[in-house]
């Protein structure tokens, strides 16, 4: 089983990696950010917290998150193939308690990092938003929210270099030439695994 952590800030492609790694390997997708806005739909009373967390651009407190992400890993299927956190963990603590979380179910992960350059992060997102018509898609949100990404999730790769499980991948390219990158790291983690 291969787990894998896509990071990376809003708008590097992680969804669109994410729906490419699915299909070459038959992994499970766990996407936090459409766990959450399901929740949000549902409009339960987390539902409306979580709304009212989101649409300022902010983070999930840890503790509702660690919730769904150990509901999630529970019920994996007993011939799941491996499983993309897309969009968690965004915090240190998060890293440390999913770590934690994956080894009290035999399991581990490695991080791969979508890097793309602030400006063409930028215009992809307002360019989403013109098509999902997603609140979150308008610049001071998106501004917000890569200054969020920078100052709360970017720290986790340190924490997963000094793991040995990081991998970064240059994601200023086309969908198909970032999948390239991907595949080789997930193919060469395959076969080590294996052995």
């Amino acid at each position: 089983m291969l787990n894998i952590i896509l990071s990376g800030a809003p708008g590097s492609g992680k969804g669109t990696q994410s729906g490419f790694i699915v299909e070459q390997y038959g992994v499970q997708h766990l996407s936090t950010g459409d766990v959450l806005r399901a929740e949000i739909k549902s409009g339960s009373e987390l539902g409306k917290k979580i709304d009212a967390i989101i649409s300022k651009g902010n983070l999930v407190p840890d503790d509702m998150m660690y919730g769904v992400i150990e509901n999630y890993i529970a019920h994996l299927p007993k011939d799941c193939k491996g499983t993309i956190f897309d969009g968690y963990p965004r915090t240190v603590a998060q890293a440390e308690s999913l770590t934690e979380l994956l080894r009290k179910y035999n399991m581990d992960a490695i991080m791969i990092d979508l890097m793309v350059d602030e400006q063409l992060l930028i215009q992809r997102l307002i360019d989403r938003g013109k098509i999902s018509g997603r609140a979150d898609d308008n610049l001071n949100t998106i501004r917000h929210r890569i200054a969020v990404y920078h100052n709360q999730t970017e720290p986790i790769t340190e924490y997963y270099l000094h793991e040995g499980t990081y991998f970064a991948v240059n994601g200023n390219h086309s969908m198909e030439d970032v999948f390239k990158q991907v595949k080789r790291i997930i193919d060469r983690e395959l076969v080590a695994r294996s052995k």
